[in-house]
């Protein structure tokens, strides 16, 4: 591979990880992190900045994710070969055979919120799922702050959502916000960001990357009858931001459905899950049967019933959307001579 000062793809999210997967065979190539993936074409950004990539016939755009990283020709930047990732979040949409990626290299998954009526404690759990499973660290990020008398109340219902889950509240027009946010924009790490339209996703985005108005991600209003937000970010891209790191934005998700994440999921409900192996059953559902550790803690009042019903939505739409592995046909026994 063509020699390369280390720090410098260090500040652009480069690790060891990325490293020991270099062999002779790559003398020559360059590494480079994906930027912006589109249908017929894709961008990276390298140590002399952002560059368009040429692609191989048949390559299907599909398979990246924005904060890839990939192996190009030096002159051509011609895409060569995909370096394993270190994480991967993605999501499957409804009717769809393979999951869609949604932003890969990430180390911190902030999960934007709003102060009012799009805090849905709900679908910031479907988020978590999705986060644990892809091995990120999540964040909830509380916005419009400003706008509501006691922001931490919504603080103390998010941290409730799972164990050691850090909550921060902000405002996410003004400098403070990258302040806030400092400890996950460090030199070289990289934060995603993913919630519904409207809960200022682009506005942070624009105060972390300290835009300008002419470089600016555009913004939308909200809708006064429900508080929803328009559409505004309608693709994802690798951003600079304050603090030496990275930032992924996504387009903003109205329906965000669970598939192939039982992980994830025993991660965020680690309460129900330690209390199983106490039910009388081993096969025990937790809706009824006598002897059932889970809702014994219902009715003492340690564990919330409603928590409870969204933890058995959450594991039957993910059994009934997680496609069955076709099994191996056994191979046939040769007989005896």
């Amino acid at each position: 591979m063509t020699g390369i000062d280390e720090p410098i793809l260090a500040s652009l999210g480069w690790s060891a990880h990325f490293a020991d997967q270099i062999g002779p065979d790559d003398a020559g190539l360059i590494p480079l992190r994906i930027a912006t993936v589109h249908r017929a074409r894709m961008s990276a950004i390298g140590p002399d900045g952002p560059v368009r990539l040429t692609l191989p016939h048949k390559l299907n755009t599909a398979d990246y994710a924005v904060g890839d990283w990939i192996l190009a020709e030096a002159g051509t930047h011609l895409v060569i070969r995909r370096l394993d990732r270190a994480t991967l979040f993605q999501r499957r949409t409804e009717g769809a055979k393979f999951q869609q990626l949604i932003a890969a290299n990430v180390d911190t998954l902030l999960i934007v919120t709003s102060c009012n009526d799009d805090f849905n404690p709900a679908r910031l759990e479907r988020y978590l799922a999705l986060c644990n499973e892809a091995g990120t660290t999540p964040v909830i990020v509380l916005t419009k702050a400003d706008q509501t008398p006691d922001p931490a109340a919504f603080q103390r219902e998010a941290a409730s959502l799972q164990r050691g889950l850090p909550v921060v509240f902000l405002n996410g027009k003004t400098p403070e916000a990258a302040d806030i946010l400092a400890p996950w924009c460090g030199e070289g790490q990289t934060v995603a960001l993913v919630g519904s339209s409207g809960v200022g996703k682009s506005t942070l985005l624009n105060t972390l990357a300290a835009h300008t108005e002419d470089t600016a991600q555009a913004t939308g209003g909200i809708r006064e009858s429900d508080d929803k937000g328009r559409h505004t970010t309608t693709s994802r891209s690798l951003h600079r931001i304050h603090g030496g790191g990275w930032v992924i934005d996504t387009p903003g998700m109205r329906t965000l459905h669970v598939s192939d994440i039982t992980d994830g999921i025993d991660h965020l409900f680690a309460e129900i899950v330690e209390l199983a192996p106490h039910c009388r059953f081993r096969n025990c559902t937790h809706a009824h049967e006598p002897g059932c550790a889970v809702l014994a803690a219902v009715k003492d009042g340690t564990l919330d019933a409603a928590r409870l019903d969204r933890w058995r939505k959450l594991v039957d739409e993910n059994a009934q959307k997680t496609p069955e592995v076709p099994r191996k046909p056994p191979s046939p026994k040769k007989g005896r001579r």
